[in-house]
């Protein structure tokens, strides 16, 4: 079980409602519990409710909104968005039923509860007046996002939805609704269809500075978490060289602000029958990133001080500062050979132009070598997981696992590591990439280059966390 990371025990934590009150942050999100199997195969589920405000340390209060009877609209109570207003808090969540598509009704309908407390909710069992419309389809329309355009001056409502138009499946898109009070809403078609995905999930808007950010998450190209820039929320929406947070094992993240921290809320997927070769699953561990604009208007990511702080007084690692340098090989130095499960390391590092590639190893087998990897191929400008040596061809399912990173030669990065148990999570120059891991062969902690130069210096490891 994971020591850092959040996953409530016995369930695998799925998509996340944050909202922030009062210097904390309140996470509603869907638990499940693969009875007998993921998401709507399994036993229906509510929102239920973690409270932290470090990442760490978490009150947990079960169920909070609460599902549905077993033949009502929200028999499951899939994603949607908690706001203050009006004097109240407001959660539009979708209402799913397993059994009313079969029916010839309407799957998911968009639903409204109401709070005082942001722990006890009232569904209102108003008749909204979002449901599906005409030429979209009924059984994918969900995970309402709620917000106040003030330059409008009323509520902006989006949520993903799919067109109907024969067998073309690319028919991802976000609609808007538009409303003055709450309760009357006026459809305002498209908010923005690309024609690049087969649906739009966890869609989420957002502004910092002059820019608007659109969130979503599609799983029919790379199923991960992409984003768009605007200078207007009515676009054009205009995708940077590198539109994501993460790679294919970080998935249906929301984000929220509080205290000038912009928290991406996603969830790190297991593996079908927790096998490297195995393709992800839905639901798993609840991993958070803190999202920040570069001085160019696009986002990166950097791992919470709070969780960055938790770990102990890290201790230099036998090799604090070193240059590996070779010409026409590979040369690896093991930097700390027990780890253990649970650690977090940091180094600085440069390396010199020409340089073909260098990698963190984690779980490593010191007499064999076989190990996982996050590999830098720095003419490539790519950042890749892999289980190595891959003998025999394959031996992880790593599609996905990878991320673009445009580091310079002569320029100093510095390079945070997390691994708890099964997730590893590595971050450098504001690119993050999650993964999963099974097989551990070994506990050691190396770092190697081929080709060229590298240069780490300020090398040290935590293996504790603080109670």
């Amino acid at each position: 079980m994971h020591k850092l990371y959040y996953q409530p025990e016995g369930h695998w934590f799925g998509d996340c409602m944050p909202f922030g009150h009062d210097g904390k942050f309140y996470l509603y999100h869907q638990r499940d519990t693969r009875d007998p199997a993921p998401l709507e195969n399994g036993q229906p589920f509510g929102w239920s409710l973690a409270v932290t405000s470090d990442f760490v340390h978490y009150e947990d209060y079960g169920e909070s909104l609460k599902k549905g009877d077993y033949d009502a609209q929200d028999q499951y109570i899939y994603a949607g968005s908690v706001f203050e207003a009006e004097g109240l808090y407001h959660a539009f969540y979708t209402g799913f039923n397993r059994e009313y598509a079969s029916r010839g009704k309407a799957s998911q309908v968009l639903m409204h509860a109401v709070s005082k407390d942001l722990v006890h909710w009232e569904k209102t069992r108003d008749k909204l007046t979002f449901t599906p419309q005409p030429g979209y389809d009924k059984n994918d329309w969900r995970d309402p996002f709620v917000l106040w355009d003030k330059e409008k001056e009323e509520y902006l409502l989006i949520l993903g939805a799919r067109k109907l138009d024969g067998e073309k499946i690319l028919n991802g898109c976000t609609v808007k609704f538009t409303s003055k009070d709450l309760e009357h809403w006026t459809f305002g078609g498209d908010f923005w269809n690309p024609g690049i995905y087969s649906m739009h999930e966890m869609p989420d808007l957002f502004r910092i500075g002059d820019w608007w950010y659109l969130v979503i998450s599609e799983y029919s190209d790379k199923n991960k978490i992409v984003y768009r820039m605007s200078r207007s929320l009515d676009g054009p929406w205009t995708a940077p060289i590198d539109d994501a947070f993460d790679g294919r094992a970080y998935y249906a993240g929301r984000t929220f602000e509080l205290n000038g921290q912009r928290i991406l809320f996603g969830w790190v997927p297991t593996r079908e029958n927790n096998d490297d070769l195995g393709n992800f699953q839905w639901g798993g561990t609840f991993v958070a990133h803190e999202v920040y604009q570069r001085e160019d208007g696009t986002l990166g990511v950097r791992i919470p001080q709070t969780v960055w702080d938790a770990f102990l007084e890290r201790k230099e690692t036998a090799v604090s500062k070193i240059c590996l340098k070779t010409v026409d090989s590979r040369q690896e130095i093991r930097l700390d050979p027990e780890c253990g499960s649970l650690y977090s390391f940091e180094t600085d590092l440069k390396f010199t132009e020409g340089t073909r590639s260098f990698a963190v190893k984690v779980y490593e087998n010191e007499a064999s070598g076989e190990g996982y990897e996050f590999r830098f191929t720095l003419g490539e400008n790519r950042l890749e997981f892999d289980k190595t040596p891959n003998m025999p061809w394959f031996r992880c399912m790593n599609k996905g696992l990878d991320r673009p990173v445009f580091l310079k030669a002569g320029r100093t990065y510095r390079l945070k590591l997390i691994v708890d148990d099964t997730i590893a999570t590595i971050y450098i120059d504001g690119v993050a990439l999650n993964t999963r891991m099974y097989t551990k062969p070994g506990d050691s902690l190396g770092i190697y280059v081929t080709d060229g130069c590298l240069e780490l210096e300020n090398a040290s490891i935590s293996k504790s966390l603080k109670k």
